[in-house]
């Protein structure tokens, strides 16, 4: 866990919102632990950025996670649904990484349950979605991904064949934000949105063999 620590310390957004990829993502909760791969991500690139909640170093009581230090929880409503990111950068520069999607693993009854009966690849295909998978609630706003009951965890991250860079989704009028590939996805994961069905890898779902 050190390691990746010290890689949130060192890299850019957008690097950190790669290496996420394939990352296990863990909650453990009251009754069990739920968790997946990672496999969609997006880099919000903090007051520069016209589609980040802190852009122009924008600072409201909602906001307050996003000035902490790395791996900081960051949740927030969208549409009724909690939305999850992670700080990371160094204290007081606001950038950080939502969770688009995962690949789930651990649990999946229990997720199945908490998205009310959706099953398959709209498990947890969405931003929204995932987190009611999980069972991620407000409490953990301003927690550390490292060291809390939702957690990542390096010993079982997995290895993409090919990353894809793709414009973000949901920025409509901002600019070259708008079209920036500030978005990255496991190319061929069956858990990625808006993708062709052709283009789905049934059979290794886009991760490299030596860690199936």
């Amino acid at each position: 866990m050190n390691d990746t620590i010290n890689f949130f310390n060192k890299k850019s957004t957008e690097e950190i919102a790669q290496f996420l990829l394939g990352m296990y993502l863990e909650h453990e909760t009251e009754t069990g632990t739920l968790a997946g791969y990672i496999v969609d991500t997006e880099a919000y690139l903090g007051p520069k950025d016209e589609a980040a909640h802190s852009f122009g170093l924008r600072n409201t009581p909602r906001l307050k996670a996003m000035y902490e230090k790395p791996g900081t929880i960051y949740l927030y409503a969208m549409h009724t649904h909690l939305i999850l990111n992670m700080v990371t950068q160094e204290k007081g520069n606001p950038q950080g990484v939502m969770i688009r999607a995962i690949e789930p693993v651990d649990g999946i009854e229990k997720m199945e349950k908490n998205r009310k009966g959706r099953k398959g690849i709209e498990l947890s295909n969405g931003p929204g979605k995932l987190v009611a998978a999980l069972g991620i609630d407000r409490e953990l706003y301003g927690q550390s991904i490292f060291d809390s009951s939702l957690r990542i965890v390096p010993e079982k991250r997995k290895t993409p064949q090919k990353i894809i860079s793709l414009p973000r989704i949901g920025i409509p009028n901002k600019g070259i934000w708008t079209d920036l590939p500030l978005r990255y996805v496991v190319a061929g994961n069956p858990y990625i949105s808006k993708q062709k069905r052709s283009d789905i890898d049934q059979k290794a779902f886009g991760w490299k063999e030596e860690n199936k």
